[in-house]
């Protein structure tokens, strides 16, 4: 039921866009509830004490923390069309990639966003490095958990924000040309129905050139 599930997120986060994902891929009823993150809800602050950050996922009363803590619990309760594999060892690969993405990748890419000079360029062959790594895993599969979208697939869902500041930015981190399957691979997420409803690009182009696109002058 709707009322059971409440997600408490934010447009512009890839962190929520992942839950919402998550849930839609399972066909569960939520309610989403959109938080100002300058002015943070007293809900939001009650479930979430620790962090006081989105997401947080409502289940029965019960709250949940942590994008990819949630990922796995929503898979855990609900067992139909499953995100994270079956073998053992291969949920272990899933976890880790999930963990390389948001600790190597996405402090990365946050960073390049203000940086100028040295570290700008640094930041940038420090991104295309992890983007290496990924791109090695990727190989020849459609998505990184194999023929479906999966747990490691949600949580790339950063290198959608990346391709956003590439944009806004003019800069020249993830081509066809360098990364084929990684540009396969984002192209293919593009065309899914439920990953195209959860994350709007053109939204977040708009967003992000109104806040950052004046920095492309003095880069």
């Amino acid at each position: 039921m709707a009322e059971e599930v409440k997600l408490f997120g934010m447009w512009a986060s890839p962190f929520s866009r992942r839950i919402e994902v998550a849930l839609k891929l399972k066909g569960i009823q939520y309610e989403y509830i959109e938080e100002d993150l300058s002015n943070k809800s007293p809900s939001l602050l009650k479930y979430n004490p620790v962090h006081k950050k989105i997401p947080v996922l409502l289940h029965k009363g019960k709250p949940v923390a942590e994008s990819l803590v949630i990922l796995e619990y929503i898979d855990e309760t609900w067992k139909h069309n499953p995100i994270l594999p079956a073998d053992p060892y291969e949920r272990a690969m899933a976890r880790f990639w999930a963990k390389f993405l948001d600790e190597k990748l996405w402090p990365a890419a946050k960073k390049v966003v203000l940086s100028k000079g040295e570290e700008h360029n640094g930041l940038i062959e420090e991104i295309q490095e992890h983007l290496k790594t990924l791109e090695s895993e990727l190989k020849e599969k459609k998505f990184f958990g194999g023929e479906s979208l999966g747990f490691v697939d949600i949580a790339a869902n950063i290198i959608f924000w990346l391709l956003v500041v590439q944009e806004t930015l003019g800069l020249d981190i993830l081509t066809e040309d360098k990364f084929p399957g990684l540009h396969e691979w984002y192209q293919r997420l593009l065309d899914d129905a439920v990953f195209k409803e959860c994350v709007s690009m053109e939204r977040l182009l708009a967003s992000f050139k109104v806040r950052f696109g004046a920095l492309t002058a003095s880069k």
